[in-house]
């Protein structure tokens, strides 16, 4: 080799060598090593085993545990509800049902009762409910009580079926408490949302345009097809029937609102009591609507009619007064307040009510032929689906 083809070697070439001579001479010292171990008859290395066994499933922690077991529990009392119409078609005159929309409820007792939103049913021809076990039954309307957003419905079914959820109260609420929501959002089957209580005393309206008071709000996610369904506590026990949203879009925004479980326990037992029926305490009046209140410039609500011997005529109230000619000689008097507390419309009249209970005795001001007066009333029974109050 000339001195010219030393000078333009790689620099690596050298080390090459002599690596793979160590290499080669580490490899046969090992090879010869192993067999002469076999050969001396000494002991066999161990045995390599592949690992078998799986590793124990991540545990819970205890706040986990909690909110899995609640849901596994109270999911046994949600039940999936559709809401049917019947259409016939003009051509064929075939009747068919068409779909109105799905909500959640949930079970109230072995008889079958099962509640839910009152939109959640509305207008149904067809209601039909499908229990945890997957079984559909035909549900038939027992009640409502559309001023609160509730009814109440019964279907036929075993009752090894039936779970009735676990009702707990709702006038110990706090603010920041752990609140659950289960239902059946966008036809989605039993789905559980985890959060807190957001407010308290919140106050929404209902189909019928009344007042919905003491409304829990919560940021626990509610969507379309939660309606109906229960909001827990995380004991597992009913505090509120997820009812409204609050959101622009129309799906969770994180302002959700429920029917407390005392103004639900209220109606629902009575609804059931008395066959479909409210009861209430009230004066034992007729109102006019409140757009005469304002076409004849008053403050407050005018009575069309008192019941006769009821306990606005009791304590001397009157009505209008018609003309044979159907002309309004007098006006009716106008409720302006009830116990001090200013009625300004028929809902408010109403709402302050709700707050009595019959057989107590209020003290009503009104105006009569532009005098304002006073009157003890003891508030009788009525029907509180009809209007008189």
């Amino acid at each position: 080799m000339t001195r010219s083809e030393s000078t333009h070697r790689p620099a690596w070439a050298g080390r090459i060598s002599i690596a793979a001579i160590v290499t080669v001479s580490l490899a046969l010292g090992i090879g010869l090593c192993v067999g002469a171990a076999f050969r001396s008859g000494s002991p066999a290395p161990p045995e390599i085993r592949p690992v078998t066994a799986q590793e124990p499933p991540q545990s819970l922690l205890p706040a986990e545990r909690q909110v899995v077991d609640i849901f596994r529990e109270a999911s046994k009392s949600v039940v999936f509800i559709a809401n049917n119409a019947y259409r016939s078609d003009w051509f064929s005159r075939r009747v068919y049902e068409v779909p109105q929309g799905t909500g959640s409820g949930f079970v109230w007792d072995k008889e079958g009762h099962i509640i839910t939103n009152y939109h959640v049913v509305r207008r149904a021809d067809n209601v039909k409910v499908t229990l945890q076990d997957q079984s559909v039954h035909k549900a038939k309307m027992v009640g409502y009580f559309d001023a609160k957003e509730l009814a109440v419905l019964k279907i036929e079914a075993p009752p090894e079926s039936l779970h009735p959820i676990r009702v707990g109260r709702s006038d110990e609420l706090q603010v920041g408490m752990t609140a659950l929501a289960i239902g059946n959002p966008f036809g989605l089957d039993h789905t559980l949302t985890v959060g807190v209580i957001s407010a308290l005393n919140r106050e929404i309206q209902s189909l019928t345009g009344r007042a919905i008071t003491e409304v829990i709000q919560t940021d626990a996610a509610i969507n379309p097809g939660n309606s109906g369904g229960p909001l827990l506590n995380s004991s597992g026990q009913l505090i509120g029937v997820n009812t409204a949203i609050l959101s622009p879009s129309g799906v969770n925004a994180g302002i959700g609102f429920a029917v407390p479980v005392d103004i639900v326990r209220r109606y629902v037992e009575q609804i059931i009591k008395y066959g479909g029926k409210v009861k209430g305490a009230g004066l034992g009046v007729a109102l006019l609507e409140d757009d005469w209140s304002r076409r004849f410039r008053v403050q407050g609500v005018i009575i069309r009619e008192v019941v006769r011997g009821g306990a606005a005529a009791k304590a001397g109230l009157r009505g209008l007064r018609i003309s044979q000619e159907g002309e309004i000689e007098q006006l009716g008097d106008v409720i302006q307040a009830l116990d001090e507390k200013p009625v300004r419309n028929i809902n408010g009249l109403r709402d302050l009510l709700e707050r009595y209970a019959v057989g107590d005795e209020v003290e009503v001001t009104y105006e009569r032929e532009q005098k304002v007066r006073k009157a003890k009333v003891k508030l009788q029974q009525i029907d509180l689906q009809n209007e008189d109050e």
